[in-house]
């Protein structure tokens, strides 16, 4: 677990400027262990895995910011609260996202189990990661929110006094898909959208095509079992060929056998596969928050060309629909009057759609530095995965060989 964890400390550190001071510097983060507990009554009981998460301070001129030593469980719940509060705190940077809530992308020999203790030791691992990549980051691993979430118990009263879950409350009631099409999308964000549309779609695939694999490789090596069984009570009944068949059969339940060491290695390295799978998802938050953005503006830029078009017809005295039909004609001074609550209307919308151009352009240079940032993360993380996963395939390769090369041996010393 320590190798795993400073392995991603320095990978996630390639993704930012090491010149930048990030939390990272000054502590150590690990989730060392997992419990399955219960509540509710004997007859509904609800199981629960709650993790914990250890933070040790290494800066002794920084232990005034945080605990030296502290320990705290967590249940996977809390940590979606964390991650969702980060997400909506900071709309302009890719969140690290949490592991899968339920296994992507099986082979028959992983548990789809939630509680099975392989998949919650693997989940563990994944929390470990998310907690240092957000302690790596340098603007998430200073928010005060989730400083207190890896010493606090009492971290929850934090998110209430600042007005979090009631913010949360009012988003999700009015969550909508939105219709709009945007008459000038930025170019920037187009390729993100279609970069991130790319990287989901290659890695899903693989991921698809790695799980069909693994479940043909696997029936395909548990086959050897079977000779391997043959080959012993071959040997039992041979008396010249007995001993190479008795070998024979040892190396094929050799080889049977190493096939599931060989899966499980790969789970690991396909989990990180799955976290910019997750990352994705991440990338297509930002691109939603700045077409949100890009409405905004465009719906205040058409508003105050409504304003200014409906301000133009009172100027010339056009008269109205209702005026026609009940023949009413506003007088000089009511003309004047509407004119100049008009003047307000456009002046307020020209601030607005000032403002919404400000937050836009901000949004944006925020965002497209970040992405930047994750990028070279990107890069530097699935080359890494992608050579492992090489190796592993290699090695295992070199280990067939050798036992088919021990086989072929066997047998080519059975007396004629």
């Amino acid at each position: 677990m320590g190798e795993n964890s400073s392995k991603t400390k320095k990978l996630y550190l390639l993704g930012g400027d090491q010149k930048e001071d990030t939390l990272l510097n000054h502590v150590e983060i690990s989730v060392v262990e997992s419990e399955k507990r219960t509540n509710g009554s004997l007859h509904f009981r609800e199981f629960y895995t709650t993790y914990l998460i250890e933070t040790k301070c290494t800066d002794l001129e920084f232990h005034v910011k945080l605990s030296k030593i502290s320990t705290v469980w967590r249940r996977y719940s809390e940590f979606e609260t964390v991650h969702d509060y980060l997400e909506h705190t900071y709309p302009y940077i890719v969140v690290p996202p949490l592991p899968e809530k339920r296994v992507l992308f099986s082979w028959q020999k992983v548990s789809t189990d939630t509680f099975d203790p392989d998949f919650v030791d693997r989940r563990r691992a994944a929390l470990e990661t998310f907690l240092l990549r957000v302690a790596s980051h340098p603007v998430l691993g200073w928010n005060k929110i989730f400083i207190e979430f890896l010493q606090h118990d009492t971290w929850k009263g934090s998110l209430e006094s600042n007005g979090y879950w009631k913010i949360a409350e009012n988003k999700l009631k009015s969550l909508s898909v939105s219709t709009h099409r945007l008459k000038n999308p930025n170019s920037h964000f187009e390729t993100l959208k279609s970069r991130r549309n790319s990287m989901h779609t290659c890695i899903y695939n693989m991921l698809k095509a790695r799980s069909r694999v693994a479940e043909k490789q696997y029936n395909v090596y548990k086959l050897h079992q079977n000779y391997g069984r043959v080959f012993s009570e071959w040997s039992a009944i041979e008396k010249e060929m007995g001993d190479a068949l008795q070998k024979t059969g040892h190396y094929l339940d050799s080889l049977s056998s190493s096939v599931d060491g060989l899966l499980e290695d790969e789970e690991l390295l396909v989990d990180q596969f799955k976290e910019y799978l997750f990352f994705a998802v991440a990338l297509q938050q930002i691109c939603r928050n700045h077409e949100t953005l890009l409405v905004k503006l465009e719906n205040a830029e058409e508003n105050v060309s409504a304003k200014n078009a409906e301000k133009t017809r009172a100027i010339q005295g056009k008269i109205g629909i209702m005026s026609r039909l009940f023949g009413t004609i506003d007088t000089e001074e009511v003309r004047e009057m509407k004119v100049n609550d008009l003047d307000q209307q456009i002046h307020e919308a020209t601030e607005a759609v000032n403002q919404s151009k400000s937050d836009l352009t901000e949004f944006s240079s925020k965002a497209l530095t970040d992405v930047d940032r994750f990028q070279v993360q990107k890069a530097a993380d699935l080359k890494e995965t992608l050579v492992a996963f090489a190796l592993l395939q290699l090695k295992a390769a070199k280990k067939g060989l050798q036992t088919w090369t021990q086989i072929r041996n066997c047998l080519q010393n059975i007396p004629s």
